[in-house]
This record gives structure tokens, C-alpha cells and sequence, in this order.
């Protein structure tokens, strides 16, 4: 693999004002030595979506508390493929009921990370699903 850090962004999309799980999953992604970009609170799928084209990544994640993942976490994944990031590994992290889960799942999510997930389960999500494609993209 090259020099290339991995390049994640966390974002809080909607109204959810809980950011507590999202600043502490960015300072572990960082630590882990990855590049993160957090978007702070209450930010549509549009602005999600243009940042993560602006700032070229690799990896999305959606931290979502209030509900409303079914709405939000499909919009968000429209508007990435709308900006040309429909490859991006999406990730989903809060409260998202186990019944949920297919569904995000089958609009394009990869993983979901519960409450109470290690953070070094999320990282090493992250590194083997990232870094092969990172390693196919510099060939």
C-alpha cells in the first residue's frame, strides 16, 4: 500500500443532537492513524455528501441516535452516488433496532456498529475493508 492514510469522515446527519459516540469513534479512528473529517451536528444529506467529495474518502460514517436512520441513512447514500462517492465503505453507527438493519443493508450500508461496539472492532472494519481498495488504487 502506499503512503495514503486511510480518509474518514463521521457526520451527525438530521436533527440528533448526541455527539458524544461520534467524537470519541473520530479520536479512535485518528489515533489508529487514520485521516477523519467530523462534520459536527445537524447536517443535511447534501452536505454530507459534497464533503465527503470535497475531501476525497474513503470511508462514510453515519452516526444516528434519533430514529430517523430509515429516512436519513438513504438519502445520504443517494446523495454520495449523486457526487460521484457511491464507492465508499458506509458506515452506521447509534441506536438501529436489529430489524433495521437488513434494510440499511440492502440500500447500501456495510456495516452497522451498535452501542457498545469496541472501537478497535470499528478500526479493524475499516483497514480490511479499505485497504485493499487503497492498495487497487494506487497499482
Amino acid at each position: 500500500m502506499d503512503d495514503r492514510r486511510i480518509r474518514v469522515l463521521i457526520a451527525k446527519p438530521g436533527l440528533d443532537g448526541h455527539d458524544r459516540g461520534a467524537k470519541v469513534l473520530a479520536r479512535a479512528l485518528r489515533d489508529a492513524g487514520m485521516e477523519v473529517i467530523y462534520t459536527g451536528l445537524f447536517q443535511t444529506p447534501e452536505s454530507i455528501a459534497c464533503t465527503a467529495a470535497d475531501e476525497d474518502v474513503d470511508v462514510v460514517g453515519l452516526s444516528i441516535l434519533s430514529g430517523a436512520h430509515n429516512q436519513l441513512v438513504p438519502e445520504v447514500i443517494e446523495a454520495l452516488r449523486a457526487v460521484g462517492k457511491g464507492d465508499v465503505l458506509i458506515l452506521v453507527g447509534g441506536i438501529i433496532p436489529q430489524e433495521d438493519i437488513p434494510y440499511l443493508e440492502q440500500r447500501g450500508v456495510h456495516a452497522v456498529f451498535g452501542p457498545g461496539t469496541p472501537l478497535s472492532t470499528i478500526v479493524d472494519y475499516i483497514r480490511t475493508n479499505v485497504e485493499p481498495r487503497l492498495s487497487q488504487a494506487s497499482r
